[in-house]
């Protein structure tokens, strides 16, 4: 996400004091969001304009944000956009896009007001991937006195050629309702809150849940964390997962060493009903110094924490990357026209790799439960276009055909900073990998210092070997598919034939065993397969209608989100289903048993290679 850049900021600063009689002019944009008279589900938004010398102004609300990759024009959220002078007159205000307005008189004008829709209860389902929803921790909620979700670039906007001007935040909110978020708060009274950002991407880097007080706090070294939770029907409070996060977060300081881009820490989570008028799309988004998290309420506690550890790790791992490297085109983000930057690879799969990496490296699984999550991301990797440059998607992904390749970045993305580390370690028989690499790029650019994207992969080489500027000009950059078994054979590991846990809806974590009847539009399991263990244990037959899944409902909308919680199920785990049968319903409980799968697995054979092999893993 969007850094803290001091020199600009200063160098913006020194600019307009030489050009412009500081007497009268007003740089400061003051934006108030009132949180108290909300009406049909609006927010009304007022800002105080800084000064303008010219005669027209452009208003802009994002059609893009960093972390999402996709075009969500949060333009269309914002009606009644209304431009005025300093004696309460209209100005001229023309709507020229979707996210875009054009304000005459601009030296008149005083303040810009408008009224915000939510996001959420527009999501048509799907969840992360599709174009009509707006990815729904990116998103917004306005649930008048119980729960506000202000990922602020939906409620914010900027005037063009203002965007490093200093923002004023102020917030006023009912006094039941506390906001949380890595931003301090400068005033002290219950039902109003004032941050200060130094630009526009600092302030919209800053997402605020506002919510009954439910936070816990803890510290990781000298790191604070905060955890606020918002369960609309109470069924899970922040102490119910602060012990793993803390668990978790601990570990993660311990792999990433001397990385420390921050004193403070946010973790918003929202738990969603899943219901025609809530966020469907579950995942979490990372900024900064926070992440959002939007997850089903109706999850069972350890699939939840199971979710967390990896959703949360994956977000915190960003202090790495892009936080601390990353290109021209993050550095200088433009929200209404993004270009984007050839290194996704690193950004997001990196950041996964570490993800995983960590939890191995840390006790928190064993070498065998990375292998097959590695498996994994090769078959699934394999699904998409493994012949595609990956440097070209990413440059490229918010259009077609490259969009449609996105997600490959969290199974290849991971993949290619695996097989990084591998040639790392095996250059330096063990006693460096990619996180050293990372420390190095670091100390090298760090917050404030973008690289440029076509410099990348030769300033990497300087810092490791040849053989891994090799490796990303062939593969990365290149269009030859990745010979993992080449890679793993490096550390003493071999490919071979496993069992493992399968998944209670798709065979071969492909193949459904469930449908959608294109009638009644009912979930089914089909007749024609043969049922898996998972529904024998159960009593669930062919042709059983799906109603719900742990209190979550069944329906067209977040069936792909009852199926991407059901991976975190495990042998055991109580589980609660309603079907009905001919008619009749019936609620089926029991405890989970998953079908077992014979797969393509990877195992460690040559002792020879221990040495590298720990050094990768544990080192």
């Amino acid at each position: 996400m969007k850094k803290i850049f001091l020199t600009l900021a200063v160098a913006s600063f020194i600019w307009s004091c030489k050009t412009g009689p500081s007497s009268s002019k007003k740089d400061e944009v003051d934006v108030l969001i009132d949180l108290v008279n909300v009406k049909d589900d609006k927010v009304m938004v007022t800002i105080a304009t800084p000064t303008f010398t010219t005669e027209t102004t452009t208003f802009n609300i994002p059609k893009t944000v960093p972390g999402t990759y996709s075009e969500d024009n949060y333009g269309k959220f914002i009606e009644n956009v209304q431009a005025f002078d300093a004696n309460g007159n209209g100005l001229t205000i023309t709507k020229l896009t979707e996210n875009t307005y054009k304000i005459s008189e601009a030296t008149k004008l005083s303040k810009v007001t408008y009224l915000v829709n939510d996001s959420f209860d527009t999501e048509k389902g799907g969840g992360f991937g599709q174009s009509e929803d707006v990815f729904s921790p990116a998103g917004t909620n306005i649930k008048a006195g119980e729960n506000f979700m202000l990922n602020t670039h939906g409620f914010v906007g900027y005037f063009e050629g203002k965007e490093l001007s200093p923002y004023k935040l102020t917030i006023t909110h009912p006094a039941t309702l506390q906001g949380v978020s890595a931003l301090v708060d400068t005033d002290d009274s219950s039902d109003k809150d004032v941050f200060i950002s130094k630009r526009y991407a600092e302030l919209v880097d800053m997402p605020l849940m506002y919510s009954k007080p439910d936070i816990t706090t803890f510290m990781v070294d000298d790191m604070e964390i905060i955890i606020s939770v918002y369960s609309p029907t109470g069924k899970y409070t922040a102490a119910d997962i602060t012990p793993n996060m803390e668990t978790m977060m601990n570990a993660q300081k311990r792999f990433l060493g001397p990385i420390n881009s921050t004193k403070k820490y946010a973790i918003l989570l929202y738990l969603s009903e899943a219901n025609e008028v809530d966020a469907k799309g579950f995942g979490a988004l990372e900024h900064t110094t926070s992440t959002t998290v939007v997850m089903p309420e109706g999850m069972e506690l350890e699939q939840l924490q199971e979710q967390l550890k990896d959703v949360v790790s994956h977000e915190f791992f960003h202090i790495v990357t892009p936080l601390s490297v990353h290109s021209n085109e993050i550095h200088y983000f433009d929200f209404i026209n993004p270009k984007m930057s050839e290194h996704l690879w690193m950004y997001e799969g990196v950041t996964e790799y570490f993800a995983n990496l960590f939890q191995v490296n840390q006790g928190l699984i064993d070498e065998a439960e990375f292998y097959e999550r590695m498996s994994q991301k090769i078959q699934q990797s394999k699904m998409m276009n493994d012949k595609m440059s990956f440097t070209k998607m990413s440059k490229n992904v918010l259009k077609a055909p490259y969009k449609d390749q996105y997600v490959n970045v969290y199974q290849k993305g991971a993949l290619i900073a695996m097989c990084m580390d591998i040639i790392i370690r095996e250059n330096s028989n063990g006693e460096k990998g990619i996180l050293n690499l990372m420390q190095d790029l670091s100390k090298e650019y760090g917050s404030k210092k973008p690289f440029k994207d076509e410099e990348l992969f030769a300033k990497i080489t300087s810092l490791t070997y040849p053989a891994v500027g090799a490796f990303l000009n062939k593969y990365v950059a290149g269009e030859t598919p990745i010979p993992y078994e080449e890679f793993f054979e490096k550390m003493g590991v071999t490919k071979t034939t496993i069992e493992v846990p399968g998944n209670a809806f798709l065979k071969d974590m492909q193949v459904p065993y469930i449908s959608v009847d294109p009638g009644t539009r009912e979930i089914f399991f089909l007749p024609s397969i043969e049922p898996n263990d998972f529904m024998t244990n159960l009593g669930i037959q062919g042709d059983d209608r799906l109603l719900y899944v742990n209190d979550i409902e069944a329906n067209l909308q977040n069936i792909e989100n009852i199926i991407v919680s059901s991976f975190s199920w495990k042998d055991g785990d109580p589980v609660t289903v309603k079907i009905k049968r001919d008619g009749k319903e019936q609620e089926l409980k029991g405890t989970v048993k998953l079908p077992k799968e014979n797969r393509e697995g990877y195992q460690s054979t040559d002792e020879n290679k221990k040495t590298v092999r720990e050094g990768w893993l544990k080192g």
